[in-house]
């Protein structure tokens, strides 16, 4: 049996640049033809996958099913920087080089229309159809998160998704909000309850889980930052409403004074000290809640999808994708390998191994990967990924986004009403789509 075999992590700058005098035009012209340059021939390939750090056993153990079943074919695992910032900008650094030395690279969702417009990634639509790829399978919302122009620049790995968790002790599960109005009302009247201190808590600071969470309400309003097309779409009345709502929640006695100073992790520590009854946060809560180490409502946690507005409940895309680098000298074995680690078969391995949320979606009825995560099985919790919307789709996202978090703060601050802060935006955001 194969071994895993993994590169060190070295330093930021200097860990894509060792091939980058490998490149040349002839290279290119191969790839375009799909062309690995050793057609004709039964040598052993090489290739190199780059992603952050794995802490689990999902990477080795899905590399090494590659590797059975595609003895030609060896993976050579690239452990990037864990933080993703820093991922992002030794990507940047080698491809910007044109370098080759890596050929499947991981994703964040908010990467795939950036990466494509800068030309690092090719576009994976003629192997989607020579293979037969069958994209319904997929989460429709993950899925979306990758397409830009028109083209599929990348395949989803796992999901993401805002969900809505509730103290089970005080909340029936036959009675948890299924709208915003519902949820307010409750957390309002159920605050104080249990040694409850809070009756909500979102992730309201300028950053960007505050984006994750305006588009949550704007989407479930019917609502868009940018629409499918690339153009910005935030100055309609359903934006507004859906920020009027978030605002008033924000601002709302149910939720802490400080609420714009909460991220992930201050939600995290309110839940899990019984201090709040509902709880937005990510699906990474459910164990972390029921941890009895540290939680003190363990066993007392519900999830569910996150409460509906005039046109349903939306959910924040997050997760990861596979990609492949316009310049792979290997794009055939580059493409066998991101097929597999995309496909059922390498999902379902991280799902049990590596404990991520598939993004095929008849997974979650598989009775291997419920096995290993009960949370899985969850009707509640696949519901609530099903609704899972992405975040705008832009070559330069973190301007965008940087945009919103300002004044989406504004209006929660009360610097600018929600009608002035979607003008601000608008404009904004027109400009910078224009560079």
């Amino acid at each position: 049996m194969k071994t895993f075999k993994k590169a060190t992590l070295l330093p930021l700058v200097m860990s894509l640049s060792l091939a980058l005098s490998a490149c040349s035009s002839n290279d290119s012209d191969k790839k375009a033809d799909g062309d690995s340059g050793n057609k004709g021939d039964n040598k052993k390939v090489t290739i190199v996958y780059a992603r952050g750090k794995d802490v689990t056993k999902g990477t080795a153990k899905m590399v090494e099913a590659f590797e059975k079943s595609h003895p030609n074919i060896d993976v050579k695992f690239r452990e990037m920087p864990s933080d993703t910032g820093q991922q992002h900008d030794a990507y940047v650094t080698a491809f910007n080089a044109k370098s080759s030395e890596i050929d499947v690279i991981d994703m964040d969702v908010i990467w795939p229309a950036e990466f494509a417009q800068a030309g690092y990634v090719m576009p994976l639509d003629r192997f989607i159809q020579q293979d037969g790829i069958k994209l319904d399978e997929y989460n429709q919302g993950a899925l979306a998160a990758a397409q830009f122009n028109g083209k599929q620049w990348a395949l989803p790995k796992f999901i993401d998704a805002g969900l809505l968790y509730y103290r089970k002790d005080l909340v029936k599960d036959d009675q948890v909000p299924k709208t915003w109005d519902d949820l307010l009302k409750q957390a309002k009247e159920l605050k104080g309850k249990g040694g409850t201190k809070f009756g909500y808590v979102m992730q309201a600071k300028q950053y960007e889980g505050l984006v994750c969470n305006a588009i949550e309400f704007v989407a479930a309003y019917g609502g868009k930052f940018i629409d499918e097309k690339g153009e910005v779409a935030v100055n309609s009345p359903e934006t507004i409403k859906g920020l009027k709502k978030l605002v008033e929640v924000a601002k709302s006695n149910a939720v802490p004074g400080n609420v714009t100073t909460f991220t992930e992790i201050e939600s995290d520590t309110a839940f899990i000290e019984g201090q709040t009854v509902f709880l937005r946060n990510w699906p990474y809560e459910y164990a972390s809640a029921n941890d009895k180490e540290k939680s003190k409502i363990a066993g007392k946690v519900g999830v569910a999808p996150l409460p509906a507005g005039d046109k349903g409940s939306a959910a924040a895309l997050g997760g990861w994708m596979a990609g492949i680098n316009k310049n792979t000298k290997h794009p055939k074995e580059a493409w066998e390998f991101l097929k597999f680690m995309t496909g059922a078969e390498g999902q379902k391995i991280d799902a049990i191994y590596g404990g991520h949320a598939p993004t095929i979606t008849k997974l979650y009825d598989d009775q291997d990967v419920i096995k290993a995560n009960p949370t899985f099985g969850n009707k509640n919790f696949q519901k609530g990924l099903e609704a899972a919307v992405p975040r705008p789709v832009a070559p330069n996202y973190p301007e965008i986004s940087e945009i919103i978090q300002i004044h989406v703060s504004n209006a929660i601050a009360g610097k600018e009403t929600v009608e002035q802060a979607v003008k601000a935006m608008d404009k904004e955001m027109k400009e910078k789509l224009k560079k």
